[in-house]
């Protein structure tokens, strides 16, 4: 056997793991499999379907350069990225949605600080917003979260940070493992929305104190946006629903590592972007008003999410007459 010349290295072995449930979906999860796959170096890409039997039959069959993994326990994208990453052959693990759009480079740039840095425990990269047509002017970038992409206030440059979201991750494969990957029962599922990816995160902090997580914004996807998300009403139900689920969040990590990032936050983010609204509005621009509205509304709405599920939790753990006889 001819040995491996000095200074070179193994390419990493990664695996992307895509999660999908829906078949109406199938153009985006096409975009979605044909940009994991034309990464350099060419990944092992795992699509994970949850619970639909039609959707895992027609993508075994149409994704030949895929492995297809069906779902078939409880609902949820944790669950469903979890069988994902049980089928998955890497050292590395990436995780993209299905309505996402990698750019070229992608997964070389998100899995760089991991193999640089053995502190750096996982990896998040930017994302852009796809919108239908263009951005609504009234929509303020600092609640870009809403659907599902970087806001302002992010760092531009790489920088450590608490959190990053499962749509554009990378942890390594034992790490995610060591930590049983993401909390079953808690994410995304029907209309409830809890941030699966922040516990992880924070999950996976706890196991290694001395780590820390990295934002790589340059390892860029783009998150496509539904017409339907672009709307004024679907703004405030993301915002109130985000507050319900940081409130589930603080359940299980403690209200201070659940609300840490968000303090900063408000006071910084928000109401500098506010105040620049209210700035463009005295000078004639009306769409400025508008912007800082949708923040003050937003804000609002998010903190009486929080109240409200947080009241609801503890009225569920109150004992009752009966049981505390």
């Amino acid at each position: 056997m001819s040995e491996r010349p000095a200074g070179e290295r193994d390419e990493p072995r990664v695996s992307v793991i895509v999660a999908a449930y829906d078949l109406g979906r199938w153009a985006l999860l096409e975009r979605a499999l044909s940009s994991a796959l034309a990464q350099s170096p060419r990944p092992q890409v795992v699509l994970a379907v949850d619970n639909n039997a039609e959707l895992f039959a027609r993508a075994s069959e149409e994704f030949p350069g895929v492995e297809v993994v069906l779902n078939a326990r409880g609902r949820g994208a944790s669950t469903t990225r979890n069988t994902g990453a049980a089928a998955a052959g890497g050292d590395y693990l990436a995780f993209l949605d299905d309505d996402a759009e990698a750019t070229p480079g992608w997964l070389a740039g998100l899995v760089a600080p991991l193999l640089a840095d053995p502190s750096v425990i996982g990896v998040g990269g930017g994302v852009e917003p796809s919108w239908p047509e263009e951005a609504p002017r009234w929509f303020p970038m600092e609640f870009a979260w809403v659907v599902g992409a970087s806001y302002t206030g992010m760092p531009t440059t790489g920088a450590p940070v608490r959190n990053v979201w499962s749509e554009n991750m990378a942890v390594r494969a034992s790490e995610f493992h060591g930590i049983g990957g993401f909390r079953e029962g808690f994410g995304k599922v029907g209309e409830s929305s809890r941030p699966e990816d922040t516990e992880f995160c924070l999950r996976l902090q706890a196991a290694h104190p001395r780590g820390r997580w990295w934002y790589e914004p340059a390892a860029l996807i783009r998150h496509h946006v539904p017409a339907e998300r672009a709307t004024v009403a679907f703004f405030l139900r993301r915002c109130l629903a985000e507050g319900r689920g940081k409130a589930a969040l603080a359940e299980h990590v403690g209200r201070h590592d659940a609300l840490e990032t968000e303090r900063s936050y408000v006071a910084r983010t928000l109401t500098a972007g506010a105040a620049r609204g209210l700035s463009l509005a005295l000078r004639g621009d009306v769409t400025g008003l508008a912007r800082s509205a949708a923040i003050l509304a937003g804000g609002g709405l998010a903190a009486g999410g929080y109240v409200l599920e947080a009241a609801r939790s503890r009225r569920a753990a109150r004992p009752t007459a009966a049981g505390a006889e």
